[in-house]
């Protein structure tokens, strides 16, 4: 076994890979960006090396920079984790050249997974069902043994749009574009209609490029509404190539997963058989080693190959949970050239895990990523709860990286025990400083559908509403009232007849004006004292009788004989109430903000921070709703501002290439004469 273990990666994965390599003795050592400083992964670490700059391609990315941070800090291996440089072939073979022990598969594997039209091909050969695409009309290959090179991005882009609309035009509308050279959604579109297709490429092949510095793509067919199925494998250098069952990764957004379990519900014994045989006969027919995942889409009893990744998965917790295996530790013996720890007959499947992803982003606002300081969290324990995180409270999530604030899994003998441990988990979380999915995942987690297992890769898709942001109860409103004035450092310090947290006036009610923003509707009005307890009379609201104890962390409040006892926690003019795993976010106003200019009349807003990759539109330009106007890139997603209705644009106020914050005005459009 080596000494000393490189994480070329950040984030939640980096901290999951030294712990395994603590308990396995090994030093591990960390690289990280300039955004990244002072990470969790870097105070985990027992050293680290500044790779560069914050953007990827000069850092984590950096493959030079990369090694040179092994050599200086006497790395005896490199773990890649997942995303980053982690399936790139020519990031193995330089590893290798340097004298470095590659936690990862072969480089060749790499290449033969990597790009997604030979894979298809060389899964077709190897007898494993394949989706219908743009590979069928491409010359097949005669074997799984053919030399395997990667294809040389198209010298004519017109006549590669041209071959993959003649494809689309085969297979039938809709189709689904994909990134050849990656996953994880990255340079992936559904396109409904030929007449759509020109600008789902365009968006695609930049996506594409700036993901993975490749902008092929494949076209496949769209299936209606299919579950995707993945299979651990596991191979080793002694020929052995074993399977640790599957997993659902069906619940997704924008192609991204959200919520995974292992093992898949309502599969039949038959069809589970077979999975895992095609999932190791995949794995034989590359030459792999190490730590695979290979994906299926399945639908009415039938299932095909969709990808497959070479490198540790997201979502790997859930199979650890099932059959108690550390498969952090199963890649490094294997790299170390040991025999895999156990046979396939030995494998076990204890009981139902799930794991729920935690991210930065709005839900209400189609995903979009968030950014800020998480200057509130609490992340969940208890029995059958494991978190998975790479932050702690206080750090910054950056535009420049993937979202992801924690992953949440829960275990149970069956899965009914892990749903029940997953919604108690998502109720003890708190986040603070950031847009989050926590209440989306509450809500799913509560639906039926959900609960009997009746997913498809469409289920978010086709419900809507649990991603709209939640009703506001009728008391909830006073109920903020109360706690914003409860917790005012002024009223909290104050003492005496003079102090705002008594509201005396003379010769009149005692009472205490508010202003507030929650959930994005605007309020207004007083307290005022009624015996031990509040009246809230809000304008527009009937008024409220309250009373209340403010604990440590919490609010005891008890009205109309109901008694509540939210969590909260508040920074400055910010509180945050949760209740039940919802969050209600509170910002106190004051009247001098009402009268605060506005944004220019007709301006569109970048709805985040990131930067503008393209401008369809130049000043003076009649345009017409949904039209694309400015394309805008965060966490290496595309994000595009369409006109919200026909005019003209007036005014430009950035170029591609420059970065903006949220709620920067992009342009202004004027309506129309």
């Amino acid at each position: 076994m080596f000494r000393r273990l490189l994480i070329a990666n950040r984030g939640e994965i980096a901290c999951r890979i030294i712990a395994t390599a603590r308990r396995l003795g090994i030093t591990p050592l960390a690289v990280y960006s300039d955004a990244d400083r002072d990470a969790r992964h870097v105070r985990l670490a027992d050293e680290a090396f500044c790779l560069g700059p914050a953007e990827a391609a000069q850092s984590y990315l950096d493959i030079p920079r990369v090694l040179e941070a092994a050599k200086v800090l006497r790395a005896d291996a490199v773990h890649p984790g997942y995303g980053f440089l982690a399936e790139n072939a020519g990031f193995a073979e330089a590893c290798a050249a340097a004298g470095l022990v590659f936690v990862g598969p072969p480089a060749q594997a790499i290449r033969d997974m990597g790009d997604k039209r030979r894979a298809k091909a060389l899964m077709a050969a190897a007898g494993v069902p394949v989706v219908p695409g743009d590979a069928d009309v491409a010359p097949p290959l005669t074997g799984a043994g053919e030399a395997a090179s990667v294809p040389a991005a198209p010298g004519d882009p017109a006549a590669e749009d041209a071959r993959l609309a003649a494809a689309a035009e085969a297979v039938g509308y809709p189709v689904l574009l994909k990134a050849a050279a990656g996953g994880g959604g990255k340079g992936m579109r559904v396109v409904a209609a030929a007449e759509l297709l020109d600008e789902a490429l365009a968006a695609a092949r930049r996506e594409a490029r700036a993901a993975f510095g490749d902008d092929r793509l494949l076209l496949e067919k769209y299936l209606a509404a299919p579950r995707h199925i993945e299979v651990q494998v596991f191979a080793d250098t002694h020929g052995q190539v074993v399977h640790l069952h599957e997993r659902d990764c069906s619940v997704q957004r924008r192609h991204q997963k959200v919520l995974e379990e292992a093992p898949a519900p309502g599969l039949t014994p038959a069809l589970r058989g077979a999975l895992g045989e095609a999932a190791v006969a995949a794995a034989r027919a590359i030459g792999y080693v190490g730590a695979g995942t290979v994906e299926f889409l399945c639908q009415d009893g039938r299932f095909w190959f969709m990808e497959m990744n070479t490198r540790l998965q997201v979502e790997h917790p859930v199979t650890e949970a099932i059959t108690g295996e550390d498969l952090v530790a199963w890649q490094l013996r294997v790299a170390a050239g040991e025999p895999l720890p156990l046979a396939q007959t030995d494998i076990p499947c204890h009981g139902h895990a799930l794991e729920a992803r935690l991210y930065a982003e709005d839900p209400a606002r189609g995903y979009l990523p968030a950014t800020g300081t998480l200057w509130h969290l609490r992340l969940p324990t208890g029995e059958g709860v494991r978190v998975d995180s790479g932050v702690d409270q206080g750090d910054v999530i950056t535009p420049h990286y993937d979202p992801m604030i924690a992953k949440l899994v829960t275990h149970g003998r069956d899965r009914a025990e892990a749903l029940a441990r997953m919604r108690q988990a998502l109720a003890a979380t708190e986040i603070a400083g950031v847009a989050t999915n926590l209440s989306l995942l509450g809500r799913l987690l509560a639906d039926a559908d959900f609960a009997r297992g009746a997913v498809s890769t469409r289920y978010l898709e086709a419900r809507p509403t649990l991603a709209a942001p939640a009703d506001l109860p009728a008391a909830w409103p006073a109920l903020a009232a109360l706690a914003l004035h409860c917790t005012d450092p002024a009223a909290v310090a104050g003492a005496g007849p003079w102090a705002s947290g008594d509201a005396w006036r003379l010769n009149l009610p005692g009472r205490v004006w508010l202003e507030f923003t929650l959930a994005e509707q605007d309020h207004a009005g007083w307290l005022e004292r009624e015996g031990a307890g509040w009246r809230v009379a809000l304008e527009g609201c009937p008024p409220v009788c309250m009373s209340a104890r403010c604990l440590p962390g919490a609010l005891d409040v008890t009205f109309a004989d109901q008694r509540l006892r939210p969590s909260m926690a508040r920074r400055g003019d910010t509180l945050v109430l949760w209740l039940s795993g919802q969050a209600w976010p509170v910002r106190q106003r004051y009247p001098a903000e009402a009268a605060a200019a506005a944004s220019a009349p007709g301006s569109l807003a970048s709805p985040l921070p990131g930067q503008v990759i393209a401008v369809h539109v130049a000043e003076g330009d009649r345009v017409t709703a949904g039209q694309p106007l400015v394309v805008v890139e965060a966490m290496k997603m595309e994000h595009v501002i369409r006109a919200p209705h026909d005019g003209c644009i007036r005014a430009l106020n950035f170029a591609p290439g420059a970065r903006v914050d949220e709620g920067e005005a992009l342009l202004v459009l004027a309506a129309p004469d």
